[in-house]
């Protein structure tokens, strides 16, 4: 049998977001509705500049695949995030493809937060702040624009250079105004959407920062001992996540104290009409994101299906 192999070049040239977005609109209806198995994260401690992670097994009603996906977590690295996602057949386990789950990842991440925007966000919306200048700022910035009209964007980084850097590129690229601020609350002060993509361990969004009606993406809690905003934020909002254990065990909940009992709901329960999303305009929403395997199984079938067509792509027989 041949076993697909897609380097990041592969996986970026079969993976369309805008298409994505339908896809993962799906996948969390479909989870919510039937949910068949429960995530796992396995997560393993090096040292202190590194993590090894298994996100496992990504699974939904309607494909025929599973997921397995292996992550090295390096902070200090360029890319931070390094790994594969390995596709298997469902009913035989055969492999059918490994690939680069750095990409394919930060993509998916990007179109979740998309997600969560058109869902919870005002419709109206178009004023963006960015606490993070990473990679993940820029998918997020970029699936952003399906979504919404965005008019300006804030971005604030610990590192000043690497935000300047991020204003030149995203204005060159997507010809929309980018300023850097130099502080989290000059960022949020006029935001109608806030994202947060940090390695932070210390909450830094607190009450009175924000204005009435802004929705908040936070991504960088995705793990035990990360924390971007507060309790007192998480409290006094409408506070949805993509899964409640996960919030609570090793995500934004847990992370400041707080158990599920301050969760409003899962993304894909008000995608699926089980719960109620925004009910008025000034209410602070906010999406915290631990990020899930059938979320992973979701963009690896998109880019197999995409790829089965593309002859760039090797092969390898893994039995021979």
């Amino acid at each position: 049998m041949r076993t697909l192999l897609l380097n990041r070049s592969d996986v970026s040239r079969n993976l369309q977001a805008l298409t994505l977005l339908e896809d993962m609109r799906e996948a969390f209806r479909t989870d919510a509705l039937a949910r068949t198995v429960a995530p796992q994260r396995a997560r393993g401690p090096l040292h202190a500049e590194g993590t090894a992670l298994v996100l496992f097994p990504g699974s939904l009603p309607g494909i025929p695949a599973y997921t397995v996906k292996v992550h090295a977590k390096f902070p200090g690295q360029t890319p931070a995030i390094q790994g594969v996602v390995q596709l298997h057949d469902l009913a035989t386990g055969a492999l059918l493809a490994i690939m680069d789950s750095g990409h394919l990842t930060a993509v998916r991440t990007g179109v979740v937060g998309a997600l969560a925007a058109d869902v919870l966000a005002r419709p109206d919306a178009s004023r963006v702040a960015l606490i993070g200048a990473g990679r993940q700022a820029v998918l997020q910035l970029k699936s952003l624009r399906l979504v919404r009209s965005l008019e300006h964007v804030r971005v604030y980084d610990t590192e000043m250079e690497r935000a300047l850097a991020f204003a030149t590129r995203m204005y060159n690229e997507l010809n929309l105004p980018v300023r850097m601020e130099e502080s989290v609350a000059d960022a949020v002060a006029d935001a109608d959407i806030v994202v947060t993509s940090t390695w932070s361990r210390e909450p830094f969004l607190h009450p009175g920062m924000l204005r009435p009606g802004t929705h908040v993406i936070t991504l960088g809690a995705d793990e035990p001992g990360k924390a971007e905003v507060s309790a007192g934020v998480l409290k006094q909002s409408l506070f949805v996540v993509d899964h409640r254990w996960l919030a609570v065990s090793s995500g934004a909940a847990g992370s400041v104290g707080l158990d599920e009992d301050a969760i409003h709901a899962e993304l894909g329960e008000i995608l699926a009409g089980l719960k109620p999303g925004r009910t008025s305009p000034e209410q602070v929403t906010v999406f915290g994101a631990v990020g899930l395997p059938f979320q992973d199984l979701a963009a690896a079938w998109h880019v197999y299906q995409a790829a089965q067509g593309d002859d760039a792509v090797q092969g390898m027989d893994f039995s021979a």
